[in-house]
C-alpha cells in the first residue's frame, strides 16, 4: 500500500516520541530508586543506570527535535512522568525502570526493523536511533547485576 513520505515521517516521529516517553518513565523510576538506596548502591545506580539512561533520553529528544525541524513537522515537549508508589521498594523501582527501558528498546527496534527510517531517507535520524539503542543496550544486565547485590 503506497503512502506519502510526509505520512511516514509523521508516523516515525510519533513512534520516536513514544520510545522517548518510555525512557523518561525509566528515568523517573530511577530517581525514586536513588532516594531509597544506601550511599554505595546510589553511586552504582547513578553510574551504571541513571547516567547512560539520561544520555539516551537526551539523545532521543534531540533526535526527535532535529528530525521535526528538518522536515517541518511539529515538535513536542516531553514531560517527566511521576514514578508513583514502588511495587516493592527499591527493587520495584528498578524493575519499573527496566520495564520502561525494555519497552523503549522494543519500540526503537521495531522502528528500525520497519525500514521506515531508511525509506524516508534520513541518515541523522538513523544515527540517533542507533546511539540511543547503544546507550540502553546494557541496561537489563546492569539492572540485574545491581539487584543481585541488594541487601548484601
Amino acid at each position: 500500500m503506497p503512502y506519502k513520505t510526509s505520512d511516514a515521517r509523521a508516523q516515525l516521529l510519533q513512534t520516536l516520541a513514544q520510545a522517548t516517553e518510555e525512557l523518561a518513565s525509566g528515568l523517573s523510576a530511577l530517581t525514586e530508586a536513588y532516594e531509597l538506596a544506601d550511599e554505595g548502591t546510589a553511586d552504582r545506580l547513578e553510574r551504571d543506570l541513571f547516567n547512560p539512561l539520561q544520555l539516551a533520553y537526551a539523545r532521543a529528544r534531540r533526535t526527535h527535535t532535529e528530525f521535526a525541524e528538518r522536515h517541518e513537522l511539529p515538535d513536542r515537549t516531553f514531560q517527566a512522568p511521576v514514578a508513583g508508589a514502588p511495587r516493592h521498594g527499591l527493587r520495584g523501582f528498578l524493575d519499573s525502570a527496566a520495564d520502561a527501558v525494555a519497552r523503549a528498546e522494543g519500540t526503537l527496534a521495531g522502528l528500525q526493523d520497519s525500514m521506515l527510517p531508511v525509506e524516508v531517507g534520513d541518515p541523522p535520524l538513523r544515527a540517533g536511533l542507533e546511539q540511543v539503542r547503544e546507550l540502553i543496550g546494557h541496561f537489563p544486565a546492569r539492572t540485574r547485576e545491581l539487584e543481585r547485590t541488594l541487601g548484601r
